[in-house]
């Protein structure tokens, strides 16, 4: 059987190849198949000149690892290819990547490591980088599978997707309800907050910190104000606080908060968020993976809008009164109303969409169009 290629495989050996003089980082949420696209990308493409490293293991590594690891990949190819993963688990791994880096730009031979950085902690990653690496670097984002990836490579039903669909090593589950469950709360959900986030954010409370982020799930695809989400929780905070945790969520790749749209950027910004799982099984878990009709509705909206994050602009929700668009999608100039109707409600937020910005493109997205429909926005945005 041949083995599926994630997209951003043939993206990153492109970008390799033509941008040698810059650091490729690969960032997304775990269990996504980072690592399986980078040895894919090394068997295809580099596998004589490339040494691929994991800092993982019960050892400590340290810098001297790295260096070792870098003389390694310089001896075999001068102008190859070394492949760092788990890169976070280096002690001072930016600082470190940094020395090598910066000395080997100053030489003037002309042959130049190529290095990929990869690791399971995306929030541990995003602090180095910032700290250390600024203008060093180029990102590729890995995000959630699709329903159009799952349906090819696993066989997965639209229905079965609404319901598990996000990490594909959790697809071997779906006929058992319970370990599906297991599965992403203990290998998904709690590496990620107990691991990668609260390792690092100072998290005063938490059962809290837990409580807002089962809440944020739960309320997939809503507009919610951070003080009606305060109001839910069993423990004391502040609205303060629930943002801070709701920035956490969103930096470790596990929602999306969505802005309404305004010409105005700070009534964008200061309006009540939209709350995006970025793929339906973090909203399905907080159901048991057992959806109504209702609820399976929801879980195709957030669907639409899992898949429109990862286009090229910046995604928005828009309300005005009692009427609403799903979702705005401006790229540049160009801006995109789309509506998403999994029931019979008539789309009424697109006309008044339309009158207030007549320039926009109307898009009506349902179950019987959506691939199409999706297919040709990434045409448009390519």
């Amino acid at each position: 059987m041949k083995v599926y290629s994630r997209p951003f495989v043939a993206h990153l050996s492109k970008t390799l190849k033509k941008q040698p003089e810059f650091i490729h980082v690969v960032l997304g949420p775990r269990q996504v198949g980072k690592t399986m696209g980078v040895l894919q990308l090394i068997e295809n493409n580099f596998k004589k000149e490339a040494v691929y490293a994991s800092a993982d293991g019960d050892m400590p590594r340290t810098s001297a690892w790295f260096l070792e690891k870098w003389l390694q990949a310089k001896s075999k190819s001068p102008a190859g290819v070394l492949v760092i993963d788990e890169v976070q688990k280096i002690e001072n791994w930016s600082e470190s990547v940094k020395k090598l880096w910066d000395e080997q730009k100053i030489q003037n031979n002309g042959q130049k490591l190529k290095l990929v950085l990869l690791g399971s902690s995306s929030l541990n990653i995003q602090k180095g980088l910032s700290e250390s690496l600024t203008g060093r670097y180029m990102l590729h984002k890995v995000m959630h599978w699709d329903y159009f990836e799952s349906a090819a490579s696993f066989g997965l039903s639209l229905d079965d997707y609404l319901s598990y669909g996000g990490y594909p090593a959790s697809y071997s589950f779906i006929k058992n309800r319970v370990d599906w469950i297991h599965y992403i709360e203990n290998s998904i959900i709690q590496p990620v907050l107990g691991k990668d986030i609260l390792s690092l954010a100072r998290v005063k409370s938490p059962a809290l910190f837990r409580q807002c982020f089962d809440l944020a799930c739960a309320y997939a695809a809503q507009e919610i104000s951070y003080t009606k989400l305060l109001g839910q929780l069993q423990e004391k905070g502040n609205v303060e606080l629930v943002k801070h945790y709701l920035e956490l969520f969103e930096g470790a790749f596990l929602i999306k908060q969505l802005h309404k749209f305004s010409n105005k950027k700070v009534l964008s910004r200061s309006s009540s968020p939209k709350i995006l799982p970025l793929c339906p099984a973090l909203f399905s878990i907080t159901l048991d993976a057992d959806l109504s009709s209702t609820e399976s509705g929801r879980a195709f909206e957030l669907m639409i809008g899992a898949m429109l994050c990862q286009l090229p602009g910046t995604l928005y929700y828009w309300r005005e009164k009692n009427v609403e668009v799903d979702y705005v999608l401006k790229f540049g100039k160009k801006i995109w109303a789309i509506e998403v109707k999994s029931s019979e409600k008539p789309p009424r937020g697109l006309e008044k969409f339309k009158e207030n910005y007549p320039t926009c493109e109307q898009v009506l997205i349902t179950r019987d169009n959506f691939q199409n429909v999706i297919a040709e926005l990434r045409r448009h945005l390519a």
